[in-house]
């Protein structure tokens, strides 16, 4: 049956007019017209978003593909400019929509003081434009364009306030850190090309559903291709190795922390190996070593979280540790509940990171909590929305944060693959994430506040760090200058245009994940999982238009399926391990940060070393900087600038400049104006002519 035209084209193409007028017009344009604008195409294309996905829900088996026109044709290879429309991407569309909506409506109040308020409003539109194009094309190629474009955004937004170093590097950092990965994904798409001859999703995981390819027993194709993917991964969705990009790009506005780093561009990579899912079923290898990264991750990042002074750079490690959450559920062919836990984090990262920004813009831009407290009675309000999200994201039922991570939980446990191993340290994680998450609430809304003084118990724990290390944290404090406009002497509530969108991610923070409750809780269907089902349990049509799916390869089951009565027990009792997890972190940061406060300067004064190697992040960056930086710098000053350009390039343009001037030079000494000079100069050119004709003679 043929479906009506849905035009998808327009929903990215909304926010890049809005980009295009505010990057245009916007100097000349009040910030009420920038900001109208700006909000008007990203609504818009929300709107359209919405109509996209309610007119196909009833046919929810049957992906929709429009072809728009053909794009790159060289011999049998042509990739058209389409968009693809199945549960997957309308997930991920309404996401990017929807909260990217909701923060450009906080950056209205947020960003109202600030110099080159268009320019801001005109990257975030921008950024819409990619995210949207990267989640709804219908093959890699397109989807590489949005990828790209995401990673100009970010530069773009992490260094919106160039005038300042630390802003600039950071950008830099962001999108060099970027491009490392982006060779990886370029790698497999080209394996792809190689071997399938498109680039088209549903060409190429069609050939894999009509069931000629069988899952690799060893190292093959299909692992070389998930392990390019992979790589290019880790550098979008800032995993292992390639994750150190995501705690400096903190430099930037708040908002973008919350859109591009906590909600939708860090993402990126998640979606891309859960669209890629058909050629990593048949990857087994690749799977464990997504895993493996996944693991990791999460738990590397969350020991770095806890120690972070910084109310934003705890949150950047939080986002580095949950997205370690989503990888994992994909290594373990997870995909849906990988999917359900981006979704979820989306609403309370986002909830933490904008109540973040109005904790920063009601403390006059101070980002030090030890130099916040007791702000609960203060700004009511962020704190009751920040309250909501720091028990989603710990894990506490019935907030959404719970269920997605107890899917991913249950689904490691149960893999073949090191399962019980991948439990406990996703088990670990989620109290580490308790602990810094409520340290982090206990540090900002409760004791006292006091403004430009370290709390007591924080004080020892400063003072058992390098002097240059207590200043530097105490210099982030006052280092980001999109925060310090935002001062006006007084602890204060924040507007409503930012409190509005607080409220409605709280709502979402805690009954966005009912609909994935778990069978064993429910005694019914998983919601969620089973609304993907198409897209995880199949594979796409081969057609340009809806098609009836055909079976896909089922040998790596992509969910644990409805429980028996013997296992339900087992299920309970793993949701209860997670969640006790989750009490013992709260436990420990109330005794830590609340009643004895006294104690965290103890404890790491007792363990010195261990406490500095963690809060200088494992010297990671160190590491890179001599391992990588400093090398690649001195082969490029050294050889390519002194040597190759200075040396041989400007060598040879300037030594054919001198020997042109010398040359003429001394043919400029002979134009000297002596008749007698010119007559001995004849004189001697025709005895030279004799001579060579003598010779000449001679030589017969």
């Amino acid at each position: 049956m043929n479906q009506p035209s849905l035009n998808l084209w327009v929903i990215p193409l909304l926010p890049l007019i809005g980009a295009a007028i505010n990057g245009l017009f916007g100097r000349r344009f009040k910030n009420a017209v920038v900001s109208t604008v700006a909000l008007l195409f990203t609504a818009a294309s929300l709107v359209w978003a919405v109509h996209a996905v309610w007119t196909l829900w009833p046919g929810g088996d049957r992906p929709y593909i429009e072809t728009v026109a053909t794009w790159i044709t060289a011999g049998s290879f042509s990739a058209p400019f389409g968009f693809y429309l199945d549960q997957l991407s309308m997930i991920m569309v309404l996401v990017v929509t929807g909260v990217g909506f909701l923060i450009h409506v906080y950056s209205v109040g947020y960003m109202a003081h600030e110099g080159g308020f268009y320019r801001f409003f005109t990257y975030l539109n921008l950024f819409m434009f990619f995210m949207l194009t990267l989640v709804l094309a219908n093959n890699y190629l397109l989807m590489f364009v949005g990828w790209e474009g995401v990673g100009l955004a970010s530069y773009l937004l992490i260094g919106f306030f160039f005038q300042k170093d630390s802003a600039a590097n950071a950008g830099k950092k962001a999108f060099i850190v970027n491009r490392i990965g982006d060779f990886g994904f370029l790698i497999g798409m080209f394996l792809i090309i190689q071997h399938f001859g498109t680039l088209n999703y549903a060409d190429v995981f069609g050939k894999i559903a009509s069931g000629h390819y069988t899952p690799e027993l060893g190292w093959g194709l299909f692992t070389a291709i998930g392990l390019c993917l992979l790589f290019g991964a880790t550098g979008k969705s800032a995993q292992v190795p390639l994750y150190v990009w995501l705690p400096d790009a903190m430099e930037g506005p708040t908002p973008v922390s919350a859109l591009i780093h906590a909600a939708t561009m860090v993402t990126a990579g998640i979606y891309m190996i859960a669209r890629s899912h058909a050629i990593f079923n048949l990857a087994p290898h690749a799977l464990e070593i997504v895993a493996i990264i996944g693991c990791l991750t999460a738990i590397f990042a969350a020991t770095m979280g806890i120690t972070q002074t910084d109310i934003k750079r705890v949150l950047a490690y939080s986002t580095i540790s949950q997205l370690g959450y989503m990888v994992l559920a994909c290594g373990v062919a997870a995909y849906a509940a990988g999917i359900f836990h981006l979704m979820t984090h989306a609403f309370f990262k986002a909830l933490l990171f904008l109540g973040a920004g109005s904790v920063i813009h009601a403390v006059g831009g101070e980002q030090d909590m030890r130099r916040m407290g007791g702000l609960r009675k203060k700004i009511p309000i962020t704190f009751w929305v920040m309250t909501a999200a720091t028990f989603a994201i710990a894990g506490f039922p019935p907030f959404s944060g719970f269920f997605s991570k107890d899917e991913i939980l249950g689904a490691a446990f149960h893999n073949h693959f090191g399962g019980p191993v991948l439990w406990v340290i996703g088990v670990i994680t989620a109290g580490l994430t308790s602990f810094y998450m409520f340290r982090l609430w206990f540090m900002t809304f409760f004791g006292e506040y006091k403004p430009g003084a370290i709390d007591e118990g924080e004080e020892a724990h400063a003072a058992s760090a390098p002097a240059h290390v207590a200043h530097t944290a105490a210099s982030h404090s006052h280092g980001h200058a999109d925060d310090e406009a935002h001062g006006h002497g007084h602890v204060h509530e924040s507007p409503w245009i930012m409190l509005a969108p607080l409220v409605i991610l709280a709502v979402l923070s805690v009954v966005g994940g009912w609909v994935g409750i778990p069978q064993f809780m429910s005694g019914g269907q998983n919601h969620f999982e089973h609304f993907l089902a198409p897209v995880m349990e199949s594979g796409p049509p081969t057609s340009t238009q809806a098609a009836v799916p055909v079976t896909g390869n089922d040998t790596i089951s992509t969910h644990a399926g409805p429980p028996s009565e013997e296992n339900a027990g087992q299920e309970w009792l793993l949701a209860g391990t997670s969640v006790a997890a989750a009490v013992i972190g709260l436990f420990f940061a109330w005794l830590l940060y609340f009643k004895r406060r006294d104690l965290p300067g103890l404890i790491a004064a007792k363990i010195h070393g261990i406490y500095l190697l963690v809060l200088h992040k494992y010297y990671i960056d160190e590491g890179y900087g001599a391992i990588f930086v400093k090398p690649l710098l001195a082969l490029s000053t050294v050889v390519f600038w002194h040597g190759v350009d200075q040396g041989i390039i400007d060598g040879l343009v300037n030594g054919a400049g001198s020997t042109s001037k010398g040359i003429g030079n001394e043919l400029r000494r002979m134009q000297s104006g002596n008749i007698r000079s010119y007559a001995a100069w004849v004189a001697v050119g025709g005895a030279a002519v004799v001579a060579i004709m003598i010779w000449l003679g001679v030589g017969k």
